[in-house]
């Protein structure tokens, strides 16, 4: 098959997520977003604008601890003097409950996702994760579902590693839907995981192809779910070659290769201490990768 990538253009994208992500903008709209963001707040107003937290949430994900960014920000504001620089505890504080949205997307009339999940470390603090959580590896999954055309992220919900896979298909669909304005979810590819009567019958009443692997010994007797006794009639017709080869079930890897992706770059392992820490951590990773993903 012959390449028809333009890696020249492929190279300065790359390039690019460079420069946007470290971009110094924030500071020309500070006192103004500032202005906006006080109007009408009790309580102490803040300090610091909400594009300035984007910027060190990004380095500190990518690069430095929360006290090592604070001596990042005294060197840099040495040469930006408009800059103010935050001590640690405040950037914790407020990044601890920052906010990113998912960036908007052109998206088509009808989308295909692809839904998995993944699971990431907690530093060298397995042990206290199995103390806390009363689990047995102490480490969180990441649920998502990726939009197979564009490869990006539509839905993300983040839990321990107690929670099944098959549980989250319903609200990962509903959030892909709200994510994507509303559109209709044309079709779901997942693994024998979310295997269901239950998640069957809710993308049948949605609308949404169900492309699941069926287990070998799924009954083609409705037994509560018509939908997944369809496809298990259909499996057991052409087989399950047959059946990979007729709805390209390879493309359910687009989660893969997301998921690939954040820990490339991002690694997979979290620093933060508390629970709440690591779940904020973890998605902002993806959220951050997922805005790369739109440079």
């Amino acid at each position: 098959m012959e390449n028809k990538r333009n890696w020249r253009e492929y190279n300065e994208k790359l390039v690019r997520r460079g420069e946007i992500l470290i971009s110094m903008d924030f500071i020309k709209n500070w006192e103004k977003e500032l202005e906006e963001m006080n109007k009408g707040k009790k309580g102490r107003p803040y300090e610091y604008p909400n594009s300035f937290m984007h910027f060190l949430a990004f380095l500190h994900i990518a690069f430095l601890p929360f006290r090592q960014l604070e001596g990042f920000l005294r060197g840099l504001s040495k040469y930006i003097p408009k800059l103010k620089a935050a001590d640690y505890t405040t950037i914790f504080k407020r990044l601890k409950k920052i906010k990113i949205e998912f960036p908007l997307q052109e998206l088509n009339d009808d989308i295909v996702v692809a839904i998995d999940s993944t699971g990431m470390k907690v530093s060298s603090r397995g042990e206290w994760m199995r103390h806390k959580w009363k689990v047995k590896k102490g480490w969180i999954k990441v649920h998502v579902a990726v939009d197979v055309k564009t490869k990006k992220l539509l839905a993300l919900e983040i839990t321990d590693e107690r929670t099944g896979d098959g549980k989250m298909l319903q609200p990962l669909i509903k959030q892909a839907k709200k994510n994507s304005n509303g559109k209709k979810i044309k079709a779901a590819y997942a693994d024998g995981a979310y295997d269901s009567r239950n998640n069957f019958n809710f993308l049948d009443k949605e609308g949404t192809e169900p492309i699941i692997k069926i287990r070998k010994n799924a009954s083609t007797r409705a037994r509560g779910s018509p939908a997944r006794a369809e496809k298990a009639r259909e499996i057991k017709e052409i087989g399950y070659e047959g059946w990979k080869d007729k709805y390209k079930y390879g493309q359910r890897w687009a989660a893969e290769t997301f998921f690939s992706g954040v820990k490339r770059i991002f690694g997979e392992t979290s620093k933060a201490k508390s629970v709440e820490g690591v779940f904020q951590e973890v998605k902002l990773k993806f959220l951050f990768y997922n805005i790369l993903l739109s440079l």
